[in-house]
């Protein structure tokens, strides 16, 4: 069983002169739960190649189980940097989307056309799709099939903006997700700031923060393979 995981290839902090890209944890304690469990990943990005690592979430405080397994496995570290490029990705070959967060998805997952076609052709096939963190970014140009924003109406979670502020980066990212997704017509609902919550609404999964990452994998293959 196929499965896609979709990485930013935005490295740029906005305009702070710092770096930014995926969060390591948000994409290793997902690939692992999905690897653990006999999924066929494949791994792709806008530009391809390898995508950039957000440098904070290599930092020792922020390794985790996941993140130790990765810096051993030499075969995951060279799939990660031979990401196939999104444009090239068919969403009928793939059975569920997972994209992890990290701040660059705000800046070119949220209005990419390919992943905005790859989300919607995924929901119109009742397919699930699911995020983490920042990467809900991906969600918020999508419609679902009655034309409305995919998340109207729909129980969703990202970075809340409690978080974010924490994190210092309110005026640095281009949008809040909490606000965003409540705009666009969605339930936001969030656990404690830092803590595991997922909010699960049919087929759309999505995971609060990156402590949320491992539980929103698990929730992803409870739809695909349910009990």
């Amino acid at each position: 069983m196929k499965l896609l995981m979709v990485l930013t290839s935005h490295d740029q902090l906005g305009n702070t002169g710092q770096k930014t890209g995926f969060w390591l944890d948000e994409f290793a304690a997902p690939y692992y739960v999905f690897k653990d469990a006999g999924f066929d990943l494949v791994l792709a990005s806008p530009k391809g190649g390898t995508p950039p690592l957000d440098p904070r979430s290599d930092e020792p405080s922020f390794h985790t189980p996941a993140t130790e397994r990765f810096k051993t496995d030499a075969e995951t570290r060279d799939r990660l940097a031979k990401t196939v490029k999104l444009s090239d990705v068919k969403a009928q070959d793939f059975e569920a989307l997972f994209f992890p967060g990290g701040h660059g998805p705000l800046w070119d997952l949220s209005d990419n056309k390919a992943s905005i076609a790859l989300v919607e052709s995924m929901t119109a096939a009742q397919k699930p799709v699911a995020a983490v963190c920042h990467g809900p970014a991906a969600l918020v140009n999508a419609k679902g099939p009655d034309g409305r924003p995919l998340v109207a109406g729909r129980q969703v979670t990202g970075f809340s903006n409690s978080e974010e502020a924490a994190a210092g980066l309110t005026g640095v990212v281009p949008f809040l997700i909490e606000d965003t997704l409540k705009k666009l017509g969605g339930t936001y609902v969030k656990g404690p700031d830092w803590g595991s919550f997922v909010a699960v609404d049919g087929l759309l999964i999505t995971g609060q923060n990156p402590g949320s990452s491992e539980a929103t994998a698990k929730a992803l293959i409870q739809k695909v393979r349910p009990r």
